[in-house]
């Protein structure tokens, strides 16, 4: 599986289901149900990784914590940027690009116009948790021995690269991210 079938197979499972949970049991069964599914599942499994890598830096995080008020824990960025490459690729595309234009996607803006996070219901959260398990649930066998006797190693939780600062600044905010500041009411 190279990047285009993976972002196909991601693009697909949204646009034959909804919601995340049936995305996941769609995606799961598409992986499980080739002649090479074991091959696929472990192919899946590297190009989240890759593709979670790309968005893996203090810039993603601070966007991140700014949409989820302040909370997003290693564990909450972990599974936002899962939720990210389920947005699809042109909307993961320029927010790797950008972290700011995360300001234009409708469910963002949505949480922003909820008075907090403390009015989201769970299903609100920018978090995709479940995609992380697709590709061991599709594999018959044992994924992470698999992947460690090929000398591979994907991401269990965030290591993100570049300069790190204050995410609460409001300067840093207003610098970094300035739209979705505003969106959120952190910079004037």
């Amino acid at each position: 599986m190279d990047l285009n079938a993976f972002w196909a197979l991601l693009e697909r499972s949204a646009s034959e289901t909804s919601g995340q949970d049936r995305r996941l049991e769609w995606l799961v069964t598409a992986l499980s149900s080739t002649a090479s599914s074991a091959e696929e599942a472990v192919e899946f499994a590297l190009r989240l990784d890759e593709v979670r890598r790309r968005v893996d830096t203090w810039a993603h995080w601070q966007a991140a914590d700014v949409i989820c008020g302040g909370l997003c824990s290693d564990d909450g960025f972990f599974y936002f940027q899962a939720w990210l490459a389920g947005q699809g690729r042109a909307v993961f595309e320029s927010v790797a690009k950008n972290p700011d234009a995360l300001a234009d996607l409708p469910h963002v803006r949505h949480l922003a116009s909820r008075g907090g996070v403390h009015a989201w219901a769970d299903d609100d959260w920018p978090a995709w948790e479940g995609l992380d398990y697709v590709a061991a649930e599709a594999f018959d066998g044992d994924l992470e021995a698999v992947l460690a006797a090929r000398g591979l190693e994907v991401l269990v939780s965030p290591e993100p690269v570049g300069e790190r600062w204050d995410f609460a600044d409001p300067a840093e905010i207003a610098a970094r991210v300035p739209r979705l500041g505003a969106l959120f009411g952190k910079v004037a």
